[in-house]
């Protein structure tokens, strides 16, 4: 495939004319061609009326036509090769067997998507028929359905340039569910998107959809993401990043004449409590797997465990010397680009200066400042200092975690209790430390969206019971994921028919249920 540096813009390719730039490889520092360029209003506008032109098309296809959709997608990802693999790994310097891996994720959720709307039961279906000679007052027949919202703007990130970029969830469970999809592409990785958006225009093309269902555009600034947010036809955002980026567009999407929901998912610093048992059962390799999660990705991920706390034991200081010396082992490794590097340098500077927060362990070789190399950097504390320092509440992107000594239960209650919402908590221990430690775990309930029992939270499982999010502000809505088959919810809304002749009624809500899938039929879950 040879890349232009279009927009791609309901199957027409717009060349970039305004604030052009260009991707950087991050171990080299080499400008990768083509140039792109920050999309106009009129770019954005003209995406957007395409989308809705397209809407009615798209949400009244058969499940059968947009579970197609979904697989040719997974199809011309395939058809993409290598080549796609190489572009990513120009752009974001992530090793070649993660990229693999990623790409299985990406193809392995449209074939996710493509099986659920094809089942239908997702759909929520329930049906009350009508009593007519109840009394006092006759009963009407209402049925209720999730039907799908309009157009979406997705907004990927630069972490998962496949599973959560121009393909990821966002796009695909809202396509799945009818809705057509402007993605703004992210700059720090345009050819890979470029490529995908691609995939996207082919795949529409061959299931015979209008092209208006799926644009992209590009944008190294802010402007063109408010833009389209602002944009009176956008019905919701999907967006995965920093507090700072998310909360930003939650604001403008809250000030418009009709405000939209932005489901955003923004990071925390997701808590590990390492409990006695687990100590004196396996410290060694708790710490093993820590340090591994740590730095797995160079700590790129937003399930990062960046605090870990435990009581204060001859087993919790062998703990530390463990994940020490296991950190000093790790070469550094080049992070996704320059800015990502260099706010992570910035944000361990600053532990750096606290008094009490100590370094014990760190990559013994020092990282390359050419190739935007980030060392491994472990520290340890005690709970005082921790609760005592606000920076140390807020999430570092990059390979770097604090280890906390606590005195008593009451430290670790009093610690979890005063947590923000957080995407994860992570528990490790024995069934008798649940049992002794029972309370924490209620906290814990209260704070996050996903409890793990001596595992960490790196590595997400894709499946429908997985749940991605958080109380705020880990995610703007703590009701709804980002990864997994629920997520499609998010682009979706009930609607209720009362009296309508059979004829008249979407195909889940009618009587003979031709797709067999579950539904609510008078109270009673039935097929």
């Amino acid at each position: 495939m040879t890349l232009t540096g279009h927009h791609l813009i309901a199957g027409r390719e717009a060349a970039p004319q305004t604030h052009l730039f260009h991707a950087f490889n991050p171990t080299t520092s080499e400008q990768l061609e083509p140039v792109y360029g920050d999309a106009s209003h009129a770019e954005a506008d003209e995406a957007l009326q395409a989308a809705e032109g397209a809407f009615d098309a798209l949400r009244l296809a058969t499940p059968e036509t947009r579970a197609a959709l979904l697989d040719a997608i997974a199809d011309e990802i395939t058809a993409l090769g290598d080549a796609l693999l190489e572009r990513a790994h120009a752009e974001c310097a992530l090793p070649m067997a993660r990229l693999t891996g990623e790409r299985g994720r990406a193809i392995g959720q449209c074939k996710l998507f493509a099986a659920l709307i094809r089942e239908g039961s997702w759909a929520d279906a329930r049906v009350d028929h009508a009593i007519p000679d109840r009394q006092p007052l006759p009963k009407p027949d209402v049925r209720r359905v999730m039907m799908p919202i309009g157009p979406v703007v997705v907004f990927g990130a630069s972490n998962f340039p496949f599973a959560i970029g121009v393909i990821g969830t966002d796009t695909v469970c809202a396509l799945a569910a009818g809705c057509p999809v402007v993605v703004k592409g992210h700059p720090a990785h345009p050819g890979t998107c470029e490529m995908l958006g691609r995939a996207v225009v082919n795949a529409l093309h061959k299931v015979g959809l209008p092209a208006g269902c799926f644009s992209l555009l590009h944008g190294k600034g802010n402007d063109i993401g408010t833009t389209l947010v602002k944009h009176p036809l956008t019905q919701a955002v999907g967006f995965t990043g920093s507090l700072r980026g998310g909360r930003a567009l939650m604001d403008v999407a809250a000030a418009r004449p009709h405000p939209i929901p932005v489901y955003a998912e923004m990071g925390s610093v997701n808590p590990v409590f390492v409990l006695p048992g687990a100590l004196k059962e396996r410290a060694s390799k708790v710490a093993e797997a820590y340090v591994q999660s740590v730095t797995m990705g160079v700590g790129q991920f937003c399930t990062n465990p960046a605090v870990v706390l435990g009581l204060q034991s001859p087993e919790l200081n062998q703990f530390i010397s463990n994940a020490a010396a296991l950190a000093g082992k790790v070469a550094p490794q080049t992070m996704l680009h320059r800015g990502i590097c260099e706010a992570y340098d910035a944000g361990t500077a600053v532990w750096q200066t606290i008094d009490g927060l100590e370094i014990v362990g760190q990559s013994e070789t020092p990282p390359s400042e050419t190739a935007t190399q980030a060392a491994c950097r472990i520290f340890t504390t005690t709970i005082d200092v921790l609760e005592a320092n606000t920076e140390l509440r807020r999430e570092v992107f990059g390979p770097c975690s604090i280890i906390t000594k606590c005195a008593t239960l009451e430290d670790l209650l009093r610690y979890a209790n005063s947590l923000e919402g957080q995407l994860t908590a992570t528990i490790h221990g024995t069934v008798e430390d649940l049992r002794e430690f029972a309370p924490l775990v209620r906290v814990l309930e209260k704070k996050v969206g996903r409890l793990i029992f001596n595992g960490f939270p790196t590595g997400i499982e894709v499946c429908p019971s997985m749940h991605h999010g958080g109380p705020y502000p880990a995610a703007s809505h703590s009701f709804f994921t980002s990864i997994g088959t629920a997520s499609i919810y998010r682009f979706v809304r009930p609607v209720s028919y009362q009296g309508f002749p059979e004829e008249a009624l979407p195909e889940l809500l009618k009587d003979a249920n031709p797709r067999g899938a579950m539904r609510i039929v008078d109270g009673e879950m039935k097929r």
